[in-house]
């Protein structure tokens, strides 16, 4: 089997929600055939966003090669999950086709010039996707209609990378939605949320 690929979480902003900072986090897979990006947070202020008062911490003032990633996914395109789309005009972007279609013709549903920025490529898909060698897209709904989660095979059990499938640990031990109840299902090692500073593991018995 190849190396299990490497998976490295990226603070790149923090929103203020119920009096808390939220953290907001990409994650960088690190696969032998490809760099894949998982979201892309925020790099601007926006007014559409103003009432949660984001606090930056942009990819490229972190020594990040923009330049090393060769695909980005998106779980979702929330502002807070596609703001740093442009960044990667030219790099495929995939996408389930739902969230695509929902985010462009839903009002309130995101920021639209965040997700249509010039020259931003999307590769819409309709369900499960190889994305790698190893690396599967997953529908995942329930936070929107259209989120999908990245699914990392290792030499044990699976890590997935979900977004917003589950904002908080909670949500993964009493899972509720389609999407929760996948995540559990495929019996992970651990799981990487978008708004959590670790990762989620499961109960041990």
């Amino acid at each position: 089997m190849s190396p299990t690929p490497t998976i490295t979480p990226i603070l790149v902003a923090e929103l203020l929600a119920e009096r808390e900072r939220l953290p907001v986090y990409v994650h960088a897979i690190d696969h032998p055939d490809a760099r894949v990006l998982v979201d892309t947070g925020l790099t601007e202020l926006h007014p559409l966003a103003a009432d949660m008062d984001p606090v930056l911490h942009p990819l490229t003032d972190q020594g990040f090669d923009l330049s090393s990633i060769d695909i980005v996914v998106n779980t979702h395109l929330h502002f807070d999950h596609c703001g740093g789309n442009h960044l990667f005009a030219g790099k495929p972007i995939y996408v389930q086709r739902r969230e695509l279609d929902d985010a462009r013709s839903q009002d309130d549903y995101t920021i639209p010039e965040w997700v249509d920025p010039a020259g931003v490529e999307y590769v819409a898909i309709d369900g499960e996707f190889e994305l790698l060698p190893g690396i599967r897209l997953v529908p995942a709904p329930g936070h929107t209609r259209g989120t999908q989660i990245v699914v990392v095979e290792t030499e044990s059990r699976p890590i997935a990378i979900v977004g917003d499938a589950a904002v908080w640990f909670g949500e993964l031990d009493e899972p509720q939605t389609d999407g929760q109840l996948l995540i559990r299902a495929l019996n992970p090692q651990a799981v990487w949320l978008a708004h959590a500073h670790e990762a989620w593991r499961p109960p041990t018995v």
